[in-house]
Protein backbone atom coordinates (compact mmCIF):
# COMPACT_ATOMS: atom_id res chain seq x y z
CA UNK A 1 0.00 0.00 0.00
CA UNK A 2 1.38 3.58 -1.36
CA UNK A 3 2.47 5.48 1.93
CA UNK A 4 1.06 9.14 0.99
CA UNK A 5 2.74 12.20 2.40
CA UNK A 6 0.86 15.43 1.81
CA UNK A 7 4.17 17.35 0.79
CA UNK A 8 2.46 19.17 -2.10
CA UNK A 9 -0.85 19.95 -0.33
CA UNK A 10 -0.01 21.10 3.02
CA UNK A 11 1.65 24.52 1.36
CA UNK A 12 -2.04 25.90 0.61
CA UNK A 13 -3.79 26.70 4.05
CA UNK A 14 -6.03 29.05 3.22
CA UNK A 15 -9.36 26.22 4.08
CA UNK A 16 -12.07 28.71 3.79
CA UNK A 17 -10.50 29.99 -0.07
CA UNK A 18 -10.13 26.38 -0.95
CA UNK A 19 -13.68 24.97 0.19
CA UNK A 20 -15.44 27.43 -1.76
CA UNK A 21 -13.75 26.18 -4.95
CA UNK A 22 -14.14 22.36 -4.55
CA UNK A 23 -17.22 20.41 -3.50
CA UNK A 24 -16.87 18.02 -0.44
CA UNK A 25 -14.16 16.84 2.24
CA UNK A 26 -10.59 16.74 1.25
CA UNK A 27 -10.24 20.09 -0.29
CA UNK A 28 -6.68 19.57 -2.05
CA UNK A 29 -5.32 17.12 0.23
CA UNK A 30 -8.02 14.76 -1.32
CA UNK A 31 -6.15 15.21 -4.87
CA UNK A 32 -3.12 14.84 -3.21
CA UNK A 33 -3.86 11.72 -2.01
CA UNK A 34 -5.43 10.55 -5.03
CA UNK A 35 -2.37 11.46 -7.40
CA UNK A 36 0.15 9.50 -5.50
CA UNK A 37 -2.33 6.88 -5.22
CA UNK A 38 -2.41 6.90 -8.90
CA UNK A 39 1.10 7.31 -9.75
CA UNK A 40 0.17 10.37 -11.86
CA UNK A 41 3.23 10.92 -14.21
CA UNK A 42 4.56 14.63 -15.23
CA UNK A 43 3.41 15.16 -19.10
CA UNK A 44 0.58 12.75 -19.19
CA UNK A 45 -2.84 13.39 -19.97
CA UNK A 46 -5.98 13.21 -17.76
CA UNK A 47 -8.95 13.75 -17.47
CA UNK A 48 -11.21 15.48 -14.18
CA UNK A 49 -15.02 14.29 -14.31
CA UNK A 50 -16.68 16.68 -12.26
CA UNK A 51 -14.21 19.08 -11.95
CA UNK A 52 -16.65 21.52 -9.69
CA UNK A 53 -14.54 25.25 -9.76
CA UNK A 54 -11.87 23.67 -10.47
CA UNK A 55 -9.17 24.57 -7.78
CA UNK A 56 -8.46 20.65 -7.62
CA UNK A 57 -7.15 20.74 -11.34
CA UNK A 58 -5.37 23.37 -10.97
CA UNK A 59 -3.94 22.30 -8.16
CA UNK A 60 -2.95 18.71 -10.07
CA UNK A 61 -1.39 20.12 -13.28
CA UNK A 62 0.89 22.85 -10.92
CA UNK A 63 2.30 20.28 -8.58
CA UNK A 64 2.15 16.63 -11.26
CA UNK A 65 2.96 18.59 -14.27
CA UNK A 66 0.07 16.98 -16.16
CA UNK A 67 -2.24 18.24 -18.51
CA UNK A 68 -5.63 17.98 -17.91
CA UNK A 69 -9.39 18.27 -19.38
CA UNK A 70 -11.53 18.77 -16.75
CA UNK A 71 -15.54 18.32 -17.17
CA UNK A 72 -18.78 19.66 -15.77
CA UNK A 73 -21.99 20.15 -16.84
CA UNK A 74 -23.57 22.03 -13.98
CA UNK A 75 -23.39 25.64 -12.83
CA UNK A 76 -22.37 26.77 -9.11
CA UNK A 77 -25.03 27.00 -6.35
CA UNK A 78 -23.50 30.25 -5.45
CA UNK A 79 -23.56 32.34 -8.14
CA UNK A 80 -25.19 30.11 -11.10
CA UNK A 81 -21.82 30.68 -12.85
CA UNK A 82 -20.94 27.72 -15.16
CA UNK A 83 -18.50 25.61 -13.01
CA UNK A 84 -16.10 25.68 -16.77
CA UNK A 85 -16.05 29.10 -16.19
CA UNK A 86 -14.57 29.58 -12.92
CA UNK A 87 -12.26 26.50 -14.08
CA UNK A 88 -10.83 28.92 -16.24
CA UNK A 89 -10.47 31.92 -13.91
CA UNK A 90 -8.48 29.60 -11.68
CA UNK A 91 -6.36 28.17 -14.10
CA UNK A 92 -5.44 31.52 -15.07
CA UNK A 93 -4.84 32.29 -11.51
CA UNK A 94 -2.66 29.54 -10.95
CA UNK A 95 -0.95 29.82 -14.03
CA UNK A 96 -1.77 26.67 -15.90
CA UNK A 97 -3.80 28.01 -18.16
CA UNK A 98 -1.69 26.20 -20.77
CA UNK A 99 -2.02 22.75 -18.98
CA UNK A 100 -6.15 23.02 -17.98
CA UNK A 101 -9.17 22.54 -20.64
CA UNK A 102 -12.50 22.99 -18.92
CA UNK A 103 -15.53 21.88 -21.25
CA UNK A 104 -19.71 21.74 -20.13
CA UNK A 105 -19.92 18.11 -20.70
CA UNK A 106 -20.58 15.06 -18.12
CA UNK A 107 -21.15 11.99 -18.11
CA UNK A 108 -21.72 8.82 -19.74
CA UNK A 109 -22.40 11.46 -22.88
CA UNK A 110 -18.38 13.04 -23.29
CA UNK A 111 -18.04 12.35 -26.81
CA UNK A 112 -14.57 11.95 -26.71
CA UNK A 113 -12.54 9.05 -28.76
CA UNK A 114 -11.61 5.82 -27.27
CA UNK A 115 -8.47 5.53 -25.65
CA UNK A 116 -7.92 9.67 -25.47
CA UNK A 117 -6.66 9.65 -21.76
CA UNK A 118 -4.00 7.95 -19.68
CA UNK A 119 -5.60 8.83 -16.24
CA UNK A 120 -9.12 9.45 -15.30
CA UNK A 121 -9.52 11.39 -11.86
CA UNK A 122 -12.96 11.90 -9.86
CA UNK A 123 -13.86 12.96 -6.58
CA UNK A 124 -17.41 13.84 -4.98
CA UNK A 125 -19.27 13.90 -8.48
CA UNK A 126 -20.36 10.31 -9.26
CA UNK A 127 -22.34 9.45 -6.09
CA UNK A 128 -24.41 12.14 -7.28
CA UNK A 129 -24.83 10.84 -10.48
CA UNK A 130 -26.44 7.35 -8.61
CA UNK A 131 -28.58 9.55 -6.55
CA UNK A 132 -30.08 10.99 -9.68
CA UNK A 133 -29.81 8.01 -11.97
CA UNK A 134 -29.86 5.35 -9.89
CA UNK A 135 -27.08 2.31 -10.02
CA UNK A 136 -27.45 1.86 -13.88
CA UNK A 137 -26.71 5.51 -14.42
CA UNK A 138 -23.58 5.07 -12.42
CA UNK A 139 -22.27 1.90 -14.21
CA UNK A 140 -23.32 3.60 -17.26
CA UNK A 141 -20.26 6.90 -16.19
CA UNK A 142 -17.91 3.65 -15.09
CA UNK A 143 -18.10 2.24 -18.30
CA UNK A 144 -17.72 5.91 -20.06
CA UNK A 145 -14.50 6.21 -18.28
CA UNK A 146 -13.29 3.05 -18.95
CA UNK A 147 -13.77 3.68 -23.02
CA UNK A 148 -12.13 6.78 -22.69
CA UNK A 149 -8.94 5.73 -20.76
CA UNK A 150 -6.72 3.87 -22.86
CA UNK A 151 -5.74 0.24 -22.18
CA UNK A 152 -3.10 -0.10 -18.96
CA UNK A 153 -4.63 3.61 -17.82
CA UNK A 154 -5.44 4.14 -14.40
CA UNK A 155 -8.91 5.30 -12.34
CA UNK A 156 -8.93 7.02 -9.63
CA UNK A 157 -12.17 7.57 -7.62
CA UNK A 158 -12.69 9.46 -4.59
CA UNK A 159 -16.30 9.49 -3.27
CA UNK A 160 -18.38 9.74 -0.17
CA UNK A 161 -19.38 6.98 1.19
CA UNK A 162 -20.60 4.91 4.17
CA UNK A 163 -18.77 2.64 6.33
CA UNK A 164 -20.26 -1.54 6.26
CA UNK A 165 -23.10 -0.98 8.96
CA UNK A 166 -26.10 -0.59 9.41
CA UNK A 167 -27.36 2.77 9.25
CA UNK A 168 -28.03 3.98 13.01
CA UNK A 169 -31.76 4.39 13.44
CA UNK A 170 -31.39 8.40 15.02
CA UNK A 171 -29.41 9.48 11.77
CA UNK A 172 -31.92 7.80 9.36
CA UNK A 173 -33.44 11.61 9.05
CA UNK A 174 -30.86 13.01 8.52
CA UNK A 175 -29.29 11.43 5.56
CA UNK A 176 -32.65 11.04 3.96
CA UNK A 177 -33.67 15.02 2.71
CA UNK A 178 -33.09 17.20 0.70
CA UNK A 179 -31.82 17.34 -3.44
CA UNK A 180 -29.09 14.55 -3.28
CA UNK A 181 -29.91 12.37 0.23
CA UNK A 182 -26.40 10.76 1.52
CA UNK A 183 -28.38 7.46 2.02
CA UNK A 184 -29.31 7.69 -1.98
CA UNK A 185 -26.10 8.89 -3.00
CA UNK A 186 -23.54 6.92 -0.57
CA UNK A 187 -22.46 3.28 -0.86
CA UNK A 188 -20.50 0.92 0.83
CA UNK A 189 -16.48 0.33 -0.29
CA UNK A 190 -17.46 -3.49 -1.08
CA UNK A 191 -20.21 -2.40 -3.16
CA UNK A 192 -18.46 0.25 -4.79
CA UNK A 193 -15.78 -1.94 -5.54
CA UNK A 194 -17.86 -3.95 -7.28
CA UNK A 195 -19.39 -2.08 -9.32
CA UNK A 196 -15.66 -0.24 -11.34
CA UNK A 197 -15.31 -4.17 -11.55
CA UNK A 198 -18.37 -4.77 -13.16
CA UNK A 199 -17.72 -1.46 -15.43
CA UNK A 200 -14.81 -3.87 -16.49
CA UNK A 201 -11.88 -2.40 -14.40
CA UNK A 202 -8.86 -4.56 -12.64
CA UNK A 203 -9.02 -2.96 -8.89
CA UNK A 204 -5.40 -1.88 -7.83
CA UNK A 205 -6.71 -1.13 -4.06
CA UNK A 206 -9.22 0.58 -2.64
CA UNK A 207 -10.17 1.13 0.98
CA UNK A 208 -11.24 4.14 3.31
CA UNK A 209 -9.36 6.95 3.41
CA UNK A 210 -7.25 6.83 6.22
CA UNK A 211 -8.31 10.77 6.93
CA UNK A 212 -11.79 10.24 5.84
CA UNK A 213 -13.31 11.85 9.38
CA UNK A 214 -11.25 14.27 9.75
CA UNK A 215 -11.82 15.51 6.35
CA UNK A 216 -15.45 15.65 7.23
CA UNK A 217 -14.87 17.81 9.99
CA UNK A 218 -12.55 19.93 7.88
CA UNK A 219 -15.48 20.50 5.67
CA UNK A 220 -18.40 21.57 8.10
CA UNK A 221 -15.83 23.95 9.23
CA UNK A 222 -14.82 25.44 6.03
CA UNK A 223 -17.49 24.74 3.37
CA UNK A 224 -19.68 28.17 2.56
CA UNK A 225 -22.80 26.29 2.52
CA UNK A 226 -22.10 24.10 6.06
CA UNK A 227 -21.05 27.94 7.30
CA UNK A 228 -24.66 29.47 6.41
CA UNK A 229 -26.74 26.32 7.44
CA UNK A 230 -25.26 25.11 10.47
CA UNK A 231 -28.49 22.69 10.62
CA UNK A 232 -27.75 21.00 7.56
CA UNK A 233 -24.73 19.08 6.50
CA UNK A 234 -22.93 19.87 9.75
CA UNK A 235 -25.62 18.58 12.05
CA UNK A 236 -25.91 15.72 10.52
CA UNK A 237 -22.04 14.93 11.25
CA UNK A 238 -22.76 16.08 14.73
CA UNK A 239 -25.30 12.99 14.75
CA UNK A 240 -23.47 10.86 13.47
CA UNK A 241 -19.97 11.25 15.33
CA UNK A 242 -18.21 9.04 13.39
CA UNK A 243 -20.75 5.98 13.25
CA UNK A 244 -21.80 5.47 9.83
CA UNK A 245 -20.26 8.21 7.30
CA UNK A 246 -16.91 7.89 5.61
CA UNK A 247 -14.97 8.64 2.41
CA UNK A 248 -14.01 5.63 0.25
CA UNK A 249 -11.36 5.48 -2.47
CA UNK A 250 -10.88 2.94 -5.11
CA UNK A 251 -7.85 2.88 -7.54
CA UNK A 252 -8.10 0.93 -10.72
CA UNK A 253 -6.70 0.04 -14.07
CA UNK A 254 -8.44 -0.72 -17.71
CA UNK A 255 -6.47 -3.74 -19.01
CA UNK A 256 -7.66 -4.14 -22.49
Amino acid sequence: MTQICYSKSQRYTDLDTIYEQCSGPGGLRLSDFLAQKMGLRPGSRLLDVGCNRGIQTCFLAKEYGIDIIAIDPWSDRMQGDLMVEHLRSNAESWGVSNRVLGQKIGVPHTNFASHSFDFVHSTTALEMVRGLNGEEGYLDCLREIHRVLRPGGIFGLGEPMHLDSPLPEDLEPYVSHGDFPWKECFRDIKSTTADVERAGFIILESGYAPDAWSWWMEFAKHDPFCKKEPDGDPKTLEVDNGRWTSFGYVIAQKIE
